[in-house]
């Protein structure tokens, strides 16, 4: 399946997203794709060990760690650094049910990371930020 078909197949069939590394503050990319993504009608659970226990501005209680979250999530979309990936897919592929797809941001690319989640039989976008691929796509 070529790159743009398989961006297209993950946007269209997600429909609940844990965000690693969402941060509080607008500024911040995170915030900012987390809130045009919960616009656009996913549900953006947002992960962040310091901010646990609040709520986002969408109304979803930001969780601690990936086990935190019970239900099951379609992607985990992470802004972590390149070399803090490893742990968060390892956590993804143990205690998350359901999740189909990592998807790593603009600038995040870690190839071991991505070959775990693929041998666990998920997919895995890498340097890439849906809120761009969304209108890109047309979708």
């Amino acid at each position: 399946m070529a790159e743009d078909d398989l961006i297209a197949t993950i946007l269209t069939r997600t429909k609940i997203i844990a965000l690693v590394g969402w941060s509080p503050n607008p500024a911040r990319p995170s915030h900012g794709v987390a809130s045009y993504l919960a616009r656009r009608g996913y549900r953006v659970i947002p992960v962040n060990p310091g901010q646990a226990g609040q709520i986002s501005p969408w109304g979803e209680t930001v969780r601690a760690r990936l086990s935190d979250i019970a239900e099951p999530v379609d992607m985990v979309d992470i802004f972590r650094a390149s070399e803090a990936v490893g742990p968060v897919v390892a956590e993804a592929i143990s205690h998350l049910s359901g999740p189909r797809t990592i998807w790593m941001q603009l600038g995040v690319v870690n190839e071991a990371a991505a070959e775990a989640a693929r041998a666990a039989g998920l997919d895995v976008v890498m340097n890439r930020c849906p809120a761009i691929e969304i209108p890109r796509l047309g979708l």
